[in-house]
Order: structure tokens, then sequence, then C-alpha cells
């Protein structure tokens, strides 16, 4: 009989730790940007920097630049419209398109939506909640992102690159 109560301990020890184990590596994978959605975006910078880019709310810092109200983005290069106008399709009031200034945090060429299940192609998350540049429909409002035909989502996704500043306005 003890012999028996010792090996249940000895496997529920072992039941224990492997939980400890798969729980604490789920909760360092949450913080890697190798292939998961980061947490923060703490490499944003807080202020843009440069001069004004003519015919844009930008400036020169800026690699790509997002007019929410007007409903249009650019992609920039050194303080020169590279290439845009381009339309776009921003949130809505329930899920807005965050302003300010950001950085390009990762990219993914074919992401689900881990909050909708929505597809989105050509993903390039640049704001903190999973805020991306990204193909999708422009009938309807994105969930905070900044939706793109398919040429342009492709466009953006091959310019842009891991800490480009964002700038949206």
């Amino acid at each position: 009989m003890r012999m028996l109560r010792g090996r249940r301990s000895g496997v529920l020890l072992g039941v224990v730790a492997l939980i400890g184990a798969v729980t604490a590596g789920m909760a360092s994978a949450e913080g890697d940007s190798s292939g998961t959605e980061p947490t923060s975006g703490s490499d944003a910078p807080e202020v843009a920097t440069g001069a004004p880019v003519p015919g844009t709310p930008c400036t020169a810092s800026a690699r790509a630049c997002v007019d929410v109200a007007a409903r249009v983005t650019w992609l920039l290069d050194g303080g020169e419209v590279v290439h845009g106008p381009v339309a776009m399709r921003p949130g809505d009031a329930e899920g807005p398109t965050p302003k300010g200034v950001f950085a390009v945090q990762w990219k993914a060429e074919q992401w689900t939506s881990r909050e909708s299940y929505t597809q989105m192609p050509y993903s390039v998350f640049f704001a903190p909640g999973g805020v991306a540049f990204h193909q999708g429909s422009m009938d309807t409002p994105s969930a905070g992102c900044v939706k793109l035909s398919e040429a342009e989502a492709q466009r953006y996704f091959a310019t842009l690159q891991v800490g480009d500043e964002v700038q949206v306005y």
C-alpha cells in the first residue's frame, strides 16, 4: 500500500510539473516576436521627427503614412513620397485605428485574427493589439487595422521592414 501511495504521489508531482512547464512555455512564447504576436509596441518612437513631407500629414522620419480621415496612405523614403496616395479602409467607432507614431513590429504573409478568425493576408503589424496593414475588403470597416487592396497589401508587405516608422493621423 505504501508503494502505491508513493507511486501516486510521484505521478501527481509529475503531472503538476508538466502543467507548470507547459504554462511557462506558453507564457514565454507569447513574448517571442520570431513568429508570434508581440505584447507591446515599446520599440515605437514617441514623436515624429524630420521635416513635413509635402502632400501628407507625416514627417520625413516615417516610412509609411496614414491619414485616417481621408482614408489614404503613402509609402515614404527619405522624406519623399515613393508610392501613393493609396485608398485604404480604417476602423470605425467600435474599433478605431489608433493614431500616433509606431514602428513595424513583425510581419506575416498569411495570418488569421485571433479575435475574429478573419484572414489577414500580407500583414504588417505596427501597433499594440494586432493592428496591421493587410489585405481586406474595402466595403467594411476593419477592427482598427488599415485594410488595403491585394496588390497594395503585397507592396506594403514587400516594402516595410521591422523597425520602420509608421505615422497615423
